[in-house]
């Protein structure tokens, strides 16, 4: 699917449940009274109307703002942002804004007054005066702030580690079973001397976007990028299930080698990554008062790394260790090679390691 549609969709479903949810909310506190139902202010005139046929208006109003919403936010995002100065943008925006809204409220006034047989204002210029209009208009920009931090909230934090930290999760430190891959680009250095620090930046976000494509197939959680590096984590057991751990790395050398054309044309350069992988028990908790994150603390994390590290000696892409080699259960494309019992950089005792390869991928 096209990035830029595939884009849209998740936008798109996001900002139609959110406006349905928030304007069904809007409905409930701001109409219902205690005899059951709503009391609509039409041209100064009081007309009740039952509670569902009330919820069905708002519940249509919601949609329509939703995929309306979704379209400007992209449009914006993607083709305008980058070419006019931000003033520029938050008054284009504003007006459109507006336009979209007056539209939008007229047509649920005009099936108001069709389904209602109900005479209704729909003059132009009728919202400049309306009352009931500027409420909505405070009310969707009030909606616009909350959907915006909750958008950007997930996308920092990714939605499961979000609600773990909006309810508090890990406030105090938990022990977890994790399973967690390092992910490094090979040869970084030669190749952002080749592309120029710009450049590199491009390709380093193509990559991680690539990598963003096959990470939810899988149940991994990106714990964080730092540099040319990523690092993904799983529940022990999600991890193991259908060898996600392994699987993930595989399609992804999988996907950097079905758009080799892409990055052949763009960079000159076709990107391949090394990881290694590791599990055990390790502490979470929530750290931080002025940018809070989650945490992992163990030698889990250090062992991991080590393990990554170790791949150029042993000219390996994927290396795992014994521990968790033997929990998976291997088909017979993934082969293996037991690299033997190395003493990792910062260790004082042995970890045996194995060298993992799919045979389909080349």
């Amino acid at each position: 699917m096209n990035r830029n549609l595939k884009t849209y969709l998740n936008l798109l479903w996001q900002s139609v449940l959110f406006w349905v949810l928030a304007y069904s909310l809007f409905t409930t506190i701001r109409l219902f009274d205690q005899r059951g139902e709503e009391i609509l202010d039409i041209n100064q005139e009081i007309i009740d109307v039952s509670y569902g046929s009330a919820m069905i208006y708002s519940i249509i109003l919601g949609v329509l703002v939703g995929v309306f919403y979704s379209i400007i936010e992209f449009i914006f995002e993607k083709y305008v942002s980058k070419r006019i100065k931000l003033w520029v943008i938050l008054v284009s925006k504003t007006l459109v804004y507006l336009i979209t809204i007056v539209a939008v409220f007229s047509f649920i006034r005009l099936l108001f007054q069709v389904q209602n047989d109900v005479e209704v204002d729909l003059s132009r210029g009728w919202w400049q005066k309306d009352l009931s209009f500027w409420v909505g208009i405070l009310y969707f920009v009030i909606g616009s702030v909350i959907f915006s931090f909750i958008k950007i909230a997930i996308e920092k934090f990714g939605r499961k580690n979000f609600m773990n930290i909006l309810l508090g999760t890990y406030k105090n430190p938990k022990e977890e079973k994790r399973i967690f891959m390092f992910l490094d680009l090979k040869d970084s250095t030669t190749i952002a001397e080749d592309l120029g620090h710009f450049k590199y930046s491009r390709f380093i976000q193509d990559c991680f976007y690539d990598l963003d494509e096959v990470v939810s197939r899988f149940d991994a959680e990106i714990y964080q990028y730092v540099g040319d590096e990523a690092v993904l984590t799983w529940d022990y057991k999600k991890g193991l299930a259908n060898n996600n751990c392994l699987e993930l790395f595989f399609s992804f050398q999988q996907r950097l080698l079905y758009k080799t054309i892409y990055y052949q044309d763009k960079y000159g350069i076709i990107p391949k990554f090394k990881a290694g992988i590791h599990g055990g028990k390790l502490i979470v908790s929530e750290v931080g008062t002025i940018k809070k994150e989650l945490a992992y603390h163990g030698d889990v994390i250090n062992t991991t790394a080590r393990i990554q590290a170790e791949c150029n000696t042993y000219n390996s892409n994927l290396l795992i260790s014994e521990t968790l080699f033997n929990s998976l259960h291997l088909d017979s494309q993934i082969e293996s090679t037991f690299i033997g019992k190395v003493l990792l950089k910062g260790k004082h005792k042995e970890v045996s390691i194995f060298s993992l390869s799919n045979r389909d991928i080349f």
